[in-house]
């Protein structure tokens, strides 16, 4: 046993998770934070109360340049890095706003990813490299707006028509869809389920913005409208048929859901024990009250659990061992608890936890989103739910 102390007790980081960081991890994490701290978080603020992205495409080249969009995919451009620092970049990126994480994960872990692994070599050649740089945007086209969580029901079709296919329908909710340069949209064939790259300068695709929204307010949120979209034979993903491709797409864009919920959160918490520090109230700084350390305890209990849950799936992801039911116990845990430290931090702030001068409401109003898109907290508890009990209760 070795008789020398332990090192001091870091506020931010008290499970001493950074020793299960490799170098190359750390250098990932610090790459993306330090990005997000010079681009984004100065301007964050006045972007969600604006209610818009500006400049979304310079931001997609700049995280492009430092390998940010289709990380953990390879070749084709894409930095070829393991789930551990995909997870990491994620976490930091949300740390910022989950409307940047939202355009990241949407273009690598859908948009690209279902390209990468279903796609044609041509489909590969042509876009994985330009959104790999960011210099294309894509989106991911699956909701609808009558069919959310049950998306074989969808209502979208493609025709064959000679050599060509006709794709008809509309989307709802698409992160990215209105400066996209490329759509990935899912249709009934009747063949099954089949995916469609889809260049969105093509006659009859458009893509309106959706406005009004009070949650990630800064990013581009579209509805897609396809009136008889004329596709040659080769847009059709060729190497998945049916429901299961995009499924896996949505799979695999959980898993970093699950490491970026847990960058708002942290975010929240910071804020909220750095004020517990500063605010004064009955001539003592408040985090001297024993109600409000209880707060900051269980806020941390949560946020560094969760930060290892997310760790474990990662190495179980980079293993090839990370089963789907294991990615929704991550979401439905991770984002639940996500929610709870900002509602929690906002409870420290008092009124100043509405400001914009602080992260908290932004951070909370994000994750109300979170919470239903990629699964609700219903369809990852049944997920579980039938993989302990054997019985399926979705029906």
């Amino acid at each position: 046993m070795s008789s020398s102390a332990p090192p001091p007790f870091d506020p931010a980081d008290p499970l001493g998770l950074d020793d299960l960081l490799a170098p190359e991890e750390r250098a990932v994490r610090d790459t993306v934070r330090s990005w997000a701290a010079d681009r984004v978080m100065p301007h964050i603020a006045e972007w969600y109360e604006r209610g818009e992205l500006p400049g979304i495409r310079e931001l997609a080249r700049e995280l492009g340049s430092i390998g940010a969009l289709g990380m953990s995919l390879q070749g084709y451009g894409c930095a070829g890095a393991s789930a551990v620092q995909y997870g990491l970049a994620c976490l930091e990126l949300e740390a910022a706003d989950s409307g940047i994480r939202s355009l990241v994960s949407v273009q690598g872990s859908l948009a690209m990813y279902a390209i990468h692994r279903y796609g044609s070599e041509e489909q590969k050649q042509r876009w994985l490299p330009r959104m790999a740089s960011g210099e294309a945007i894509g989106c991911f086209g699956l909701t609808e707006p009558d069919h959310g969580s049950d998306p074989a029901g969808m209502r979208t079709h493609a025709k064959r028509d000679g050599g060509d296919w006709v794709l008809s329908g509309r989307k709802m909710w698409i992160t990215n869809g209105s400066v996209a340069s490329v759509a990935v949209v899912w249709a009934r064939t009747d063949e099954g389920v089949r995916g469609f790259v889809v260049p969105t300068d093509t006659p009859g695709f458009s893509a309106p913005e959706i406005r009004h929204k009070w949650s990630l307010r800064a990013s581009v949120t579209s509805e897609l409208v396809m009136d008889g979209v004329r596709l040659p034979a080769d847009a059709v993903l060729p190497e998945v048929t049916g429901l299961r491709g995009p499924l896996s797409c949505l799979n695999h864009a959980r898993y970093g859901i699950v490491w970026g919920a847990m960058g708002a959160a942290r975010s929240s918490f910071e804020a909220a024990l750095e004020y517990s520090r500063t605010r004064e109230q009955f001539g003592r700084p408040i985090g001297g009250f024993q109600l409000t350390q209880a707060k900051l305890a269980d806020m941390a209990l949560e946020l560094h659990k969760g930060v290892l849950l997310a760790h474990h799936l990662g190495r179980r992801m980079d293993a090839g061992r990370l089963r789907p039911e294991q990615v929704s116990f991550g979401k439905l845990n991770n984002v639940r608890e996500a929610i709870e430290i900002c509602r929690t931090s906002r409870t420290i702030l008092g009124a100043n936890g509405i400001s914009l001068e602080y992260p908290v409401m932004r951070h909370a109003t994000n994750l109300e989103s979170v919470l239903t898109y990629e699964g609700t907290v219903e369809m990852h508890q049944l997920v579980l739910g039938k993989a302990l009990t054997g019985v399926d209760a979705f029906r």
